[in-house]
């Protein structure tokens, strides 16, 4: 589904040339659910931009549901994002003055569907998870771990391919986290593909795979060079 192959991203300032990502190669398959640790600096945002097209890469390339995306330009680009892609922030970025529903259905406008097939996927996706019952809420009325489920419900309800969900429970004390771990198991039991930037190696080792990077370069699970407790240092230091 997801096939990236000696990808390199190069930021360059007139005095300094930062290597993000160097001949970075991962494959991903439908239905999988993909963690992806590291120390700071290590590339997993680099990497997590470029596979959800919001940069581009310097060099390599990049196939997503058998497509090339090295190509594109900026509009097809935001076609297949929008179309294929989900995102979970850590920071939900909920809009403060909507309520839940209209939250949910915000992006599903920027689509151009019609009313009756918003108002089907919202409802569909907060019954989803859990928060069926307070879709007139405004976020501030709820918890943190209810008010990530918003942000889930907001990414399934584009209906994408995959899911991007980056720190999605930095922000979230370890019952909350535990219940956003469960619901996205839920959600890639039914056969959504999911990738997962964290931290944690407690709520990484919950996925099917692990990929830890360093230095611009990944690896199944903790890298042939790194135990499992250098592992934990470098992420628990990041």
């Amino acid at each position: 589904m997801l096939r990236m192959n000696s990808v390199s991203k190069v930021y360059r300032t007139d005095t300094v040339e930062t290597h993000a990502l160097r001949e970075f190669s991962l494959s991903v398959e439908e239905g999988e659910f993909v963690s992806v640790t590291g120390p700071s600096g290590s590339g997993k945002t680099t990497f997590l931009n470029i596979a959800g097209l919001l940069e581009e890469l310097t060099d390599g390339s990049y196939e997503l549901d058998g497509r090339d995306i090295s190509s594109l330009n900026d509009r097809e680009r935001s076609r297949v994002r929008n179309e294929k892609i989900g995102f979970i922030f850590q920071s939900f970025n909920l809009i403060p003055e909507l309520d839940i529903f209209d939250n949910v259905d915000v992006p599903l406008r920027y689509r151009g569907l019609k009313s009756a097939e918003r108002r089907r996927r919202v409802e569909r996706c907060l019954e989803l998870v859990g928060l069926a019952s307070r879709m007139k809420h405004l976020p501030a009325q709820l918890s943190g771990g209810q008010q990530q489920r918003v942000a889930i419900a907001r990414a399934l309800a584009g209906e994408p391919r995959f899911l991007l969900a980056d720190e999605p429970t930095g922000n979230l004390d370890t019952h909350m986290a535990d219940s956003v771990m469960e619901l996205l198991a839920e959600i890639n039991a039914g056969g959504t593909t999911i990738i997962m930037v964290t931290h944690e190696l407690t709520l990484a080792d919950r996925a099917k795979r692990n990929i830890f990077v360093r230095d611009g370069n990944v690896s199944d699970g903790y890298g042939s060079d790194a135990s499992p407790e250098l592992h934990f240092a470098s992420a628990a230091n990041a």
